[in-house]
């Protein structure tokens, strides 16, 4: 795993007996655990000396006769989920610093859901991509910590389901923060071919296969591009014969803008307009870890926006899988061309009970939302409250935006079924609309709009800058309260 730190489970401290001791402090109730005398006695004219008032997230560095003891503040005392894991990701932060790259935690004095909070919080805190770094790096510093519990067995048992979880979350952080050279449609696919060591199954359906199929709006957004599109699909069969959930991701490895051409201000960050699909991949890389009793479908839609002769031009029109017409108006809008068509392959195919699919889709969602929530757009009020109720259980949230008959008028086209973009406002809503067309037969279906939560210039205690991962944790939690949703097609 690309982190700096490591966690291990023990019932024993007699083989750390080098290791520097956390010794937690609650504000109210004082040091938790057994101390000699000596030590508490110093650590508590130690925290009156330093007006140490053990908030939740504070720590304090003590040198002492019996070794190296950092005091780790829990306030009131800590929560599973967010509250431990972004305690955990601030408890990284001083495990970069000797002697406390090596450390004991006193884990009895915790219930086992907050202990694998607050391990899952420091590991995903300790993420790093050094890769392509040949010089100048900074320090690299490996950490370790060792829960000590006397159910240290059971506790070892609940940690493997973490650390299949953030292998997905660092696996979709990897592919994000691949550059387009590296990285790009077919690379893509065989590192997800890679991944059927996991247990998944894996198809790969190459540029001729997909037209031999008529993906006409997929392959029409790569045909400028010297690298051949692509389309996988993965499975992760837990469930019997029920019908599989679909996820669906945007995976354009570089966008340009095509023939609509971006401004070169900020084009690099266009890496990472395959943010859904990178999320796509770590969420069912995770499925397949924890070996979660349902089925799921993966697939993704990977191309290349480039503008050479033969690319794709305003005024085009192109047949997508479907048979549906498309006016093409801006070739900066590829990415629900891409979806269009994946989105009719899983349906005819696989007969999913519900689809919910991601992309790195539109700016307008950034000015709406800003960086804080992901967008979502839904045809149904079930499946739309599960999302959003999982987000806020792993801190990925997502905020409902409306679709309906207004912003379907939008993309009326004088000369084919419909164009794929609308009017200048609304951006968002008109996207998801289009993607609608693509929605067969009532499925429950989801659109998230990740464009502000796919990167990040800002770090958080858990998501060091760069790419965040969105996506995974939320689609795992989904998929594990899974209910099927009723087939309540609402316009809002």
């Amino acid at each position: 795993m690309p982190s700096q730190l490591s966690v291990s489970f023990a019932n024993s401290s007699e083989n750390t007996a080098t290791s520097a001791r956390i010794i937690l402090v609650h504000e109210k109730t004082g040091v938790l655990g057994s101390l000699s005398a000596s030590l508490l006695l110093l650590i508590e004219t130690a925290r009156s000396d330093a007006e140490f008032t053990a908030k939740s997230g504070t720590f304090l560095p003590l040198f002492t006769a019996e070794g190296a003891v950092l005091l780790a503040g829990i306030g009131s005392g800590l929560s599973a989920g967010t509250d431990a894991e972004n305690w955990g990701g601030k408890l990284y932060a001083q495990l970069k610093k000797p002697p406390f790259t090596s450390a004991i935690f006193p884990a009895d004095e915790m219930a086992a859901d907050i202990i694998m909070s607050v391990g899952f919080g420091a590991v995903s805190a300790g993420y790093h991509f050094p890769l392509y770094r040949t010089k100048d790096e900074p320090k690299k510093i490996e950490a370790h910590i060792s829960f000590i519990a006397e159910a240290a067995d059971e506790l070892t048992t609940l940690w493997s389901d973490m650390q299949a979880l953030l292998e997905g979350v660092f696996c979709a952080r990897d592919l994000v923060y691949e550059p387009a050279n590296i990285l790009y449609p077919t690379e893509f696919a065989a590192r997800c071919l890679a991944l059927k060591s996991s247990g998944l199954d894996v198809e790969v359906l190459d540029e001729a296969k997909l037209e031999e199929l008529g993906m006409g709006a997929l392959l029409g957004v790569g045909q400028g591009s010297a690298r051949d599109s692509a389309v996988v699909i993965m499975h992760w069969n837990g469930g019997g014969t029920e019908a599989p959930v679909a996820l669906v991701g945007k995976g354009v490895c570089f966008d340009t803008g095509g023939i609509s051409l971006k401004p070169a201000k900020g084009m690099e960050d266009m890496k990472w307009d395959m943010g859904g699909a990178a999320a796509v991949t770590g969420a069912m890389l995770a499925l397949a870890g924890r070996k979660v009793k349902r089925n799921v479908i993966g697939i993704l839609g990977l191309v290349e926006n480039m503008p050479d002769g033969n690319a794709q031009r305003p005024g085009d029109v192109v047949t997508s899988l479907s048979g549906q017409t498309v006016e093409i108006i801006n070739t900066d809008a590829e990415g629900r061309l891409v979806l269009a068509d994946i989105m009719t392959y899983v349906q005819d195919h696989y007969k999913p009970q519900a689809m919910i699919d991601l992309a790195t889709l539109t700016g307008a969602i950034l000015v709406a939302l800003g960086k804080e929530y992901a967008g979502l757009f839904s045809n149904n009020d079930s499946l739309s409250a599960q999302i959003m109720k999982a987000g806020d259980a792993r801190e990925e949230k997502s905020w409902r935006m409306p679709i309906g008959k207004p912003y379907h008028d939008m993309l009326k086209s004088h000369i084919a079924d419909m164009k794929h973009i609308g009017g200048p406002y609304g951006g968002s809503s008109s996207a998801a609309c289009f993607l609608e067309k693509f929605v067969t037969n009532e499925t429950p279906w989801a659109h998230l709009d990740i464009a502000g939560k796919a990167w990040s210039e800002k770090a958080r205690p858990t998501v060091p800058t760069g790419g965040t991962g969105y996506g995974v944790r939320l689609l795992n939690k989904v998929i594990d309260d899974w209910q099927t949703p009723a087939k309540d097609v609402s316009d809002s």
